[in-house]
């Protein structure tokens, strides 16, 4: 595994490319070594494990959790293309309210590690995605949060994707106070 931080502007965010192992029967892709993870001091614990389906012009996003359940989240594409967005939400980061694009894809195996008080989303660019997302704490509704996806700068491929009514309610960035 190759983790890559320049692809990204965030502390902590990190571009996992695997080896891709290609035969006549197709393709074969570790996700996850706890060791390499370990070597970067980024944690190895996701009692949670999820996934999405989201068709072309989908916005999922964005989102995170506010402590005391504030999470980690590693995410990769298991079919299909999307573009990824990460938010940094954290106060005292020196990349505190920048944020990041980078396309992961099924074909390509990238993943993206997501530390603690960033928030995340993606919008689907193929026909169908499928997402996959390990979390570093289970999912607490009363801590839920996210904010308005179109209201951090990120350039998404189109001004008017389909979103839940839940990600269009959420806050604009510029009216988020943050707790991280």
């Amino acid at each position: 595994m190759n983790f890559i931080k320049k692809n990204t502007v965030i502390s902590g965010c990190f571009e996992i490319s695997p080896t891709v192992r290609k035969d006549p029967r197709g393709t074969f892709v570790k996700v996850f070594h706890a060791a390499e993870f370990k070597k970067l001091r980024l944690g190895t614990d996701f009692p949670e494990e999820y996934y999405s389906v989201s068709r072309k012009g989908v916005l999922r996003g964005l989102h995170f959790q506010v402590p005391p359940a504030d999470l980690v989240k590693l995410v990769f594409c298991l079919g299909g293309e999307v573009l990824d967005a990460v938010l940094d939400l954290r106060k005292k980061s020196g990349t505190y309210g920048k944020h990041f694009t980078l396309k992961l894809g099924a074909k390509k195996g990238n993943m993206l590690y997501i530390p603690k008080g960033c928030a995340h989303g993606f919008y689907a660019l193929s026909a169908n995605a499928i997402m996959l997302y390990k979390t570093s704490a289970v999912y607490s509704f009363e801590n839920d949060a996210g904010i308005l996806w179109n209201s951090a700068g990120i350039k998404w491929p189109e001004g008017k994707p389909l979103i839940s009514p839940r990600d269009a309610a959420f806050p604009e960035l510029k009216d988020f106070k943050s707790p991280f």
